[in-house]
């Protein structure tokens, strides 16, 4: 199963202590020089899926990003949005890097009276390729902002942060003028692509460790809306390379951990219902029923003797 990359993984990858604002109230702000850590940040493989944290990178050198079935060539200089929402892989095309990016939880910029909702942008919504082409000028005058970001970090200004988040308020409003990248055509590596990404999307929700916990993807839907494909596209790739649906195969991770709670946990059986996406009792009594041949409290019974 994979895990879901952190910023703890992150400082880890970099092998750089993890900050003390990680996890506070403030919520976590960090900017990076590429050329700095280009080795260590090639150090290992950085999946679809697995960053827990949003991401402004300013790029320049050739490199790749992939979003589900779509491929998107960076050539020279750009600059892209990362968020936990829209996995994507980014795979770097040569070892003469250059640039900056910072990384931040979306509570540092809660802060801010700006009144800015980063789910609500569409450079980070689902369905969208947040990577932007930019000339030699807006490169020099990105590279300008990011500087004031990096040397306002290190100072020992009692408001820094503030200011900062007006200097990431400023990129977002940069990103939202630029035109997209067009994604190219599909290649040979899009079903195995779109496979890879809807199982870690699947996965990461579990395991299910407390009854308040609860699963954000529960139907084909779910799963296509959020890699950026038809959910009719998504059902017959994962035939192709599965050969089971979208639907079966949500619903035999969903039954696979359905029986772990019963075994190894005391909850009753709604809140083993509810933490599974199921509204009803009944609906979930059903669900388990029609796959183990056992009510969830036979099942249960059945194990403990």
């Amino acid at each position: 199963m994979q895990s879901l990359f952190t910023l703890r993984d992150f400082y880890s990858k970099l092998s750089l202590p993890i900050p003390d604002n990680i996890g506070k109230d403030i919520g976590h702000f960090n900017v990076f020089n590429i050329a700095e850590y280009r080795t260590r940040l090639d150090k290992g493989e950085m999946r679809y899926d697995r960053r827990s944290y949003f991401k402004i990178s300013l790029i320049n050198g050739r490199n790749r990003a992939e979003y589900a079935d779509k491929s998107i060539h960076i050539e020279d200089k750009a600059l892209l949005f990362a968020s936990p929402k829209i996995p994507y892989n980014y795979v770097p095309l040569d070892s003469d890097q250059s640039g900056y990016f910072c990384v931040f939880t979306d509570n540092f910029l809660s802060k801010d009276k700006s009144g800015v909702i980063l789910d609500n942008l569409p450079l980070f919504q689902p369905g969208g390729y947040p990577i932007f082409t930019i000339s030699d000028e807006d490169y020099i005058q990105l590279e300008q902002l990011f500087k004031k970001i990096d040397d306002e970090l290190s100072s020992d200004y009692p408001y820094k942060f503030d200011l900062i988040r007006a200097y990431v308020i400023e990129l977002l409003h940069l990103g939202q003028k630029l035109n997209p990248v067009e994604p190219l055509d599909n290649g040979k590596n899009a079903a195995t692509r779109i496979t890879d990404l809807f199982v870690e999307l699947l996965e990461r929700q579990f395991p299910i460790n407390s009854p308040a916990q609860r699963l954000a993807l529960k139907t084909a839907n779910d799963f296509a809306e959020r890699l950026a494909v038809h959910a009719n596209h998504l059902n017959k790739v994962l035939k192709e390379t599965t050969g089971s649906t979208t639907t079966a195969i949500i619903h035999s991770r969903i039954f696979e951990e359905a029986k772990i709670l019963l075994n190894n946990t005391d909850w009753n059986i709604s809140e083993v219902a509810f933490s599974l996406g199921f509204e009803e009792v009944a609906h979930f009594s059903n669900f388990f029923k029609k796959r183990a041949s056992l009510s969830p409290l036979n099942f249960r019974s059945k194990s403990l003797v």
